[in-house]
């Protein structure tokens, strides 16, 4: 199973769409950002879907907003982790903070991970919704009503005007008179933002054009790696190390040039051996 993937892999260059349809259509949520699967509940349904009943829902808050409360879902994650003998370790502190990048590296491997073990295929017997509900009610055990609201499917349709209303009404009653709110010509602002949108999008495609064009050369040198007749070479052994190491660090290349150099001098001591053989 695809616990250990190199920072390589094709796993790491799905796309965050593609990320964010595979949780929506499993989970019958609508997120629009990966950030927004910042809280850690998501991945702990993503691993009940997968491996029913082994998470315990009823510790998972859908509604998780502070770190600390965050840190409480991934916990009960590394704990599941742990029992299912998954070696990964969850960079909680980056991930807790909302980054987009950190967010969607580990929903990646996450992603590759859960089809590694079911093939990619849905679990039709699995209700996320019920499941959510059932960890809520398991929680508030007293009778609390509250639902996960921040997850839910229609999470982004439940600001309504009528609260804003009633809490203006509120407010105005409470200082004894209305205030009206100072109305500014906002079309320019509006205007700089849409525009620094096209700009990031322009950006993003371009990035994703670069990114697909060197993944593309990285992998016809793997391919070129292993070819029967060139596999086995001490280069291409050397250029697979850096190619498969688990973790974006330096060490894959001081590991590969360590081999080179290992290689290099036993082959000039067998050299020297044969010049002395001969002599």
């Amino acid at each position: 199973m695809a616990t250990n993937i190199g920072m390589m892999d094709s796993a790491y260059f799905v796309g965050r769409n593609e990320i964010l349809t595979w949780i929506n259509n499993r989970l019958q949520l609508n997120l629009s950002r990966v950030e927004e699967a910042a809280s850690g509940a998501v991945q702990c349904q993503m691993m009940d879907m997968t491996y029913p009943g082994v998470v315990p829902m009823h510790k998972v808050n859908f509604d998780a907003k502070s770190e600390y409360d965050m840190i409480q879902n991934y916990k009960v994650l590394q704990e599941v982790f742990n029992k299912l003998k998954i070696d990964k370790h969850i960079e909680v502190n980056r991930l807790v903070k909302g980054r987009p990048l950190d967010n969607l590296e580990f929903l990646q491997w996450l992603k590759r991970y859960c089809d590694s073990v079911n093939g990619g295929i849905m679990n039709e017997n699995y209700n996320p919704v019920e499941r959510r509900c059932k960890g809520v009610k398991d929680r508030n055990p007293k009778g609390s009503q509250k639902n996960p609201r921040s997850l839910q499917t229609n999470n982004m349709h439940n600001h309504g005007s009528g609260d804003t209303v009633g809490l203006n009404k509120a407010s105005g009653y409470r200082q004894g008179k209305t205030y009206a709110a100072p109305v500014a010509n906002s079309s320019g602002e509006v205007q700089a933002l849409s525009q620094e949108i096209t700009d990031l999008k322009f950006s993003v495609d371009l990035l994703e054009k670069e990114r697909d064009f060197y993944f593309a050369k990285l992998r016809d040198i793997e391919i070129l790696c292993q070819t029967p007749d060139l596999e086995n070479l001490p280069m291409s052994v050397a250029v697979k190390k850096i190619l498969y190491a688990a973790d974006a660090k330096e060490s894959a290349l001081a590991d590969a040039q360590e081999y080179l150099s290992q290689f290099t001098t036993s082959t000039e001591a067998e050299a020297e051996a044969e010049i002395e053989a001969d002599a």
